[in-house]
């Protein structure tokens, strides 16, 4: 009776398995959607905006470019700017002839196939400038017996507008670190760049003041090299109004909540951007316009415990001087010693641990130097 009791609850565990489908939510996102990722500043240089189309909720959330369509921005009194598409669906301003200006209204038009799309009138607004970025030391963990402490570096921003206009903030940043290989490889010394991928707003209308006092913009863990040799982060500032605020905090609710899809989706963000010839059809993401002001830290410190991301490199050692099978395909030389006695070569199986520029480029960016 066993063996028939045992293929019996198979038989009942298959069936179960095979009535599991995949849930989803019914939602708005049941079709492809315009994104729209704009911003337009008071600084020299080109102004982007990408278009792209949202893959139904449930597929793969990759975005499709959208390219082929006619973009323009128009300034009041009635002055337009046709953008050019570099690659399929990003678009620029010409840089000789459009720079945004405090106080002129801005929109965005877009023809994209069969649909046009506007946004509101955004009036660019002035924003103040950053007073300082500074850095303190944190203790993430006390040193033992055995293992020394581990450091982390809380980086903050202070800032204030005394005309009391600004009120609602955002700010984006690149960081930049130089790190090292520790051998003496061809390329040992490159650095790393990495925009921002969380989202940093304040709203100071609800304070006394228009100040912004140890803002907490980054904190950096001993968990990567960052902080090892040095590390700059610049800073853009921008000034938003409430509706524009309304926005960032939303998604930031997004991407901050576990399970946020049953919360609120995308679709139900409000948009800046509409549809002229159907008014029903959703459009995501906004069109930013905003002054801007910059600034830069440089961090060249010891912190305690940072982690050694080369620690398991080594993977054997070559006594002799006899060709080796693969070198520079499947292993690498990363210590050569082949004029000691006796001669040794030390390999490794992980190229980043011969070459820097697996994880970053040897071209020293145009604003690092020495004495900072």
């Amino acid at each position: 009776m066993k063996p028939i009791k045992a293929i019996i609850l198979f038989s009942i565990l298959l069936l179960i398995n095979s009535c599991i489908t995949k849930f989803i939510p019914e939602t708005d996102e049941n079709k492809e959607l315009l994104v729209v990722e704009g911003l337009i500043t008071d600084q020299r240089g080109i102004n982007t905006v990408k278009l792209s189309k949202s893959l139904p909720l449930g597929r793969k959330n990759v975005a499709k470019p959208l390219k082929g369509c006619i973009v323009y921005i128009t300034e009041d009194p009635g002055i337009s700017y046709r953008l050019t598409e570099t690659v399929p669906g990003t678009y620029i301003t010409d840089s000789t002839k459009f720079r945004g200006k405090i106080g002129r209204r801005y929109t965005l038009r877009i023809n994209a196939n069969i649909f046009s799309y506007e946004s509101t009138p955004m009036v660019m607004k002035p924003v103040p400038p950053i007073d300082s970025i500074f850095y303190e030391r944190r203790l993430i963990k006390e040193k033992d017996k055995y293992n020394p402490a581990q450091e982390g570096c809380q980086i903050y921003l202070n800032t204030h507008d005394p005309a009391n206009n600004c009120q609602f903030y955002r700010w984006e940043y690149t960081e930049t670190w130089e790190f090292r290989l520790p051998y003496s490889v061809t390329n040992r010394i490159c650095w790393i760049s990495n925009n921002s991928s969380v989202i940093n707003i304040k709203n100071t209308g609800v304070l006394a003041e228009d100040i912004v006092n140890r803002y907490p913009l980054n904190f950096i863990s001993n968990e990567t090299d960052r902080l090892k040799v040095k590390y700059s982060m610049l800073v853009n500032q921008y000034s938003l109004n409430e509706d524009e605020f309304d926005y960032w905090e939303k998604l930031q609710h997004i991407t901050e909540e576990v399970g946020s899809l049953y919360d609120i989706t995308p679709a139900a963000i409000p948009s800046n951007i509409y549809c002229i010839d159907d008014p029903n059809e959703k459009v995501l993401g906004y069109f930013s316009v905003s002054a801007k002001s910059s600034n830069r830290i440089f961090i060249k410190d010891y912190f305690s415990g940072i982690v050694n991301l080369y620690s398991d490199c080594p993977s054997d050692t070559i006594f002799g001087t006899q060709p080796i099978p693969n070198l520079n395909v499947d292993v690498w030389v990363i210590e050569d010693n082949s004029f000691a006695v006796p001669p040794t070569r030390i390999i490794t199986d992980k190229k980043g641990c011969a070459d820097c520029t697996v994880r970053g480029t040897n071209v020293k960016p145009v604003f690092w130097t020495n004495d900072k």
